[in-house]
């Protein structure tokens, strides 16, 4: 496969994985109350630390993927047509 179409199923791999993680470990608790601003959104959402998380997490799925596809356990040309 292309370096194109690794970087493509990366990318789409860390967008789907970033989205899970997204609301794990989210304190929905406030300690001071701002007019016009949600209730419901977080105090501190801890951005960095889950764009660290997703990362890691999409590296060790892609690796995992691309060796599939490296010894053909995985085709994804003979699964399309």
């Amino acid at each position: 496969m292309s370096i194109t179409g690794l970087a493509i199923i990366y990318i789409i791999l860390w967008w789907i994985i970033f989205f899970a993680i997204l609301p794990i470990d989210v304190d929905r608790i406030k300690t001071k109350k701002i007019d016009g601003e949600d209730p419901g959104s977080p105090e501190n959402p801890k951005m960095f630390k889950k764009f660290i998380y997703c990362t890691a997490i999409t590296t060790i799925l892609f690796i995992i993927i691309y060796l599939l596809m490296k010894f053909e356990y995985l085709n994804l040309r003979n699964i399309i047509s």
